[in-house]
């Protein structure tokens, strides 16, 4: 072991700092667009998550290798020689960074989300209170749209059907818009993807990656347009621990058995966690097996 490595504190710390960053600013993003309507589109949430994870890389990069993610630090495991003893140090930071940053959020937003909730007669803890634990924890279907979100969802809910006269509550069909078996494989292949990114161009073997120092935009830009065609179906997790430890929180915070395990049952396990965890495994063997060994060989 290289003797001016960073040492494992050092490196928890950066791993629980990045992935705060990342949960802050992206479920930050998220609590303005629900709460405040402040967003006026899908993609300003998806660029704030985007830049979110630039800035995390660039500011931990150094000192931990900026995982920020458990799916990828078990794939890197796997595919990279990451070491085995430091993955669940690696992930127990992480879920720690991102309970911390909704617990921040949380303080901060709190009095909205309660006028929010006032304001559409919800209460938390009960069915219909998905409208405001989607700030935190994932649901599949995305339970509104990021842009005036509540407006335009209560009309087409209304008109099809999948909520009743107030308090708003949501029926059971609507889940049946995205069923487990798609919003699985919805999260399999958006990490996968996202894996793969990382792995192209991090990987100094790939002329065609962009300079180390650009690697984050990249990866961040990734995540942008993957949030960008999946988040209306699962809000686009891709990470096992942005959504467990805010959902953690909100448990806490109020919404009960909305957030954990929520109106899917197990779906928050097996799409939130289980998924993201299998695609960044095949998006790290896809490319260390299939694209990697075929790259030309270097000119001497």
């Amino acid at each position: 072991m290289d003797k001016h490595a960073p040492n494992l504190p050092a490196r928890c710390v950066a791993e629980l700092i990045g992935t705060f960053l990342l949960v802050f600013f992206g479920c930050g993003a998220v609590h303005a667009a629900v709460i405040t309507g402040a967003q006026s589109g899908l993609w300003q949430v998806a660029i704030v998550w985007g830049v979110a994870i630039m800035i995390a890389v660039y500011v931990t990069g150094a000192v931990s290798g900026a995982h920020i993610n458990p799916a990828i630090t078990v794939a890197l495991w796997a595919w990279r020689g990451f070491p085995g003893h430091l993955v669940v140090p690696y992930i127990v930071s992480q879920v720690a960074g991102a309970m911390l940053a909704a617990a921040t959020l949380f303080l901060f937003f709190g009095p909205l989300i309660e006028q929010k909730e006032k304001s559409l007669g919800v209460t938390r803890g009960v069915a219909g209170s998905e409208m405001t634990a989607m700030c935190y924890g994932e649901y599949y279907p995305n339970p509104g749209r990021m842009a005036d979100p509540w407006k335009g969802y209560f009309d087409a809910a209304k008109d099809q059907g999948w909520i009743e006269t107030s308090p708003p509550r949501i029926r059971e069909d609507h889940y049946a818009l995205v069923s487990e078996t798609v919003a699985f494989l919805a999260e399999v292949l958006g990490t996968l993807i996202l894996a793969l990114a990382v792995f192209a161009v991090t990987d100094e073997r790939n002329a065609e990656a962009p300079a180390a120092n650009l690697a984050p935009v990249f990866i961040g830009l990734t995540v942008a347009i993957l949030i960008s065609v999946i988040a209306p179906l699962t809000q686009a997790c891709f990470n096992p621990a942005r959504d467990f430890g805010p959902r953690v929180v909100a448990f806490f915070a109020g919404w009960g058995e909305i957030a954990l395990p929520g109106p899917n049952g197990r779906g928050f396990l097996t799409v939130y966690i289980v998924a993201p965890c299998l695609g960044a495994l095949a998006g790290g063997g896809l490319y260390q097996k299939v694209i990697r060994p075929n790259f030309p060989e270097a000119s001497t």
